[in-house]
């Protein structure tokens, strides 16, 4: 008999769900200078703690890598260009089909986090923005809030990363983490180990049950 491990899976948005790599390198019309961009970014918003306005943080980091700070409200502007990863809708609906519920926690302005999740293509039971909660992840309260409005117990959530950094922020509360590294990132030192770590979101599938019993 197959038993179910988890009640609900939380997803990082713009790295676990969406290809926002893509978008950022296209603002910038450099791969390489667009990758800077979006690793300043990653280690200003992970670092911010309490919530500053979001295109804020994305203009400082574009001037920290020597690039024009007007590309963060060209990157604001153009958000509904985001696209989901090849097999993100699958697994989404897959993971629906089977009555598990699916939530968002991501380091994002509310407005801009509502474009992000419409581009994900289904309806999310819960969708928590940096700013709503007050604070940039790590810092537990994004995930803890993400956790209370789906009613449910941090040992019964499985969360899905996009970012390494992330793996702190859901190693404080004790949820079971699947880190989908699909950019191969170079993780910051010591972080706590994922139970997973894949390039690839289908592996995922075979996490939300227990093993059949013999």
């Amino acid at each position: 008999m197959t038993r179910r491990r988890f009640d609900a899976v939380l997803f990082d948005l713009l790295t676990a769900l969406l290809d926002s790599w893509t978008l950022w390198n296209r603002i910038d019309g450099s791969e390489e200078r667009g990758t800077e961009w979006r690793a300043a970014y990653l280690r200003r918003t992970y670092g911010a703690g309490r919530y500053r306005p979001y295109e804020i943080l994305v203009a400082e980091a574009a001037t920290e890598v020597g690039l024009s700070p007007s590309l963060a409200a060209c990157l604001a502007a153009r958000y509904g260009e985001l696209k989901p990863w090849p097999e993100a809708r699958d697994v989404l609906d897959t993971l629906q089909s089977q009555d598990l519920r699916l939530g968002v926690v991501t380091n994002c302005s509310e407005t801009l986090g509502m474009t992000a999740v419409a581009c994900a293509g289904i309806d999310f039971d819960v969708v928590v923005t940096a700013e709503r909660a007050g604070y940039y992840k790590p810092d537990p309260r994004p995930y803890e809030q993400a956790i209370a409005e789906l009613g449910i117990t941090a040992s019964r959530c499985l969360f899905v990363a996009g970012s390494a950094y992330d793996l702190f922020g859901a190693a404080r509360l004790g949820l079971t983490t699947y880190w989908h590294d699909r950019i191969g990132m170079q993780p910051p030192p010591d972080i706590p180990k994922p139970l997973a770590h894949h390039r690839t979101l289908h592996p995922l599938l075979n996490m939300v049950h227990e093993r059949p019993e013999k």
